[in-house]
């Protein structure tokens, strides 16, 4: 009885973090309607550092220490957070949030791509390569190549397919940076917002004007993208990555697109065209394929320091 409730719980919270990041390129949407992108993602931002610093608080982990780990985590905040938060927002004025949800779940194809390249653990496969290719064919069918991409927003759609890329060079970054880390993943999460918020507050002034008033609808979306998508999401990440593994807890980044295309189809009656969930079918059966690893045959790889992957698979 303890086990089947433990399995209800954990697909519980799994289908609630599909949920809450699916309904990220919604709300993102909804903000952008009455703020300017930078102003989004510096709300985003506050609201989500706050959630991890009350945590933090509740928990007592304090913030980690030592010049080079907050440099490395300033540098981690700006690809992991501050940047692509920054894209998405941007991409989003001229493209349907069903696109930026797509786009997004491009992450673990850029990411297979650049770890070939710069992990050496990362082996090539013929199903990985073949994965790579299936899901950038997804893209194109997305995008209507044989179109000639008509009527899509060349500049947006660009700019949410580099935020996507941003992810897996920040993941990376934090592999060769922040490895062996003794901090709690918590600790190392909360100042990178912390640092993420910071930025934003610097660069918001520079380029947008104060709102001459508060739309409360908008108000309260960037809130929830927030304190729910950027910090409870993560929270209910770290426990999953606890509890099932990181390979399960990933999963849930094939239900994001699905749940973002529904969302914008339904909520925002945006336009939806048979490209757009065939394409997506493809790019997830693609992106699956690039996480499919072969088996080791002799001694058994040490695993890295849990910290330091639950940071990196929790940051976005």
């Amino acid at each position: 009885m303890t086990r089947s409730r433990a399995l209800l719980d954990w697909r519980l919270r799994f289908a609630a973090l599909s949920l809450i990041w699916g309904f990220s390129f919604l709300l993102i949407k909804v903000g952008t309607d009455g703020y300017a992108p930078f102003q989004v993602t510096f709300g985003r931002l506050l609201f989500g550092a706050a959630v991890l610093v009350v945590a933090m608080v509740i928990r007592r982990d304090g913030l980690p220490r030592g010049a080079r780990t907050w440099g490395h985590l300033a540098v981690a905040a700006l690809l992991l957070n501050a940047a692509p938060f920054s894209l998405f927002a941007y991409a989003e004025l001229t493209i349907p949030s069903t696109l930026a949800g797509i786009c997004n779940a491009t992450s673990p194809l850029w990411g297979m791509a650049l770890s070939l390249v710069a992990l050496s653990e990362d082996r090539p496969t013929r199903l990985r390569v073949a994965g790579l290719g299936l899901g950038f064919l997804g893209v194109l069918t997305v995008l209507g190549a044989w179109q000639g991409f008509e009527g899509m927003d060349a500049r947006g759609t660009a700019m949410a397919l580099l935020a996507s890329l941003c992810y897996p060079i920040g993941w990376i970054y934090v592999r060769r940076t922040l490895a062996g880390s003794s901090h709690s993943n918590l600790s190392l999460t909360g100042a990178q917002l912390l640092l993420a918020t910071l930025q934003l507050a610097i660069v918001t002034p520079l380029f947008t004007t104060a709102p001459a008033d508060f739309p409360l609808l908008p108000l309260l979306a960037i809130a929830a993208l927030g304190a729910l998508g950027t910090g409870f999401a993560v929270l209910l990440q770290y426990g999953l990555v606890t509890e099932v593994g990181p390979t399960t807890a990933q999963m849930v980044t094939y239900f994001i697109p699905v749940i973002a295309t529904a969302a914008g189809v339904t909520l925002l009656d945006e336009p939806l065209t048979w490209s757009t969930p065939v394409g997506a079918l493809i790019v997830l059966a693609g992106a699956a394929l690039t996480q499919v690893r072969p088996r080791r045959r002799g001694p058994v790889e040490q695993p890295e320091p849990s910290s330091t992957r639950e940071h990196a698979e929790a940051v976005s």
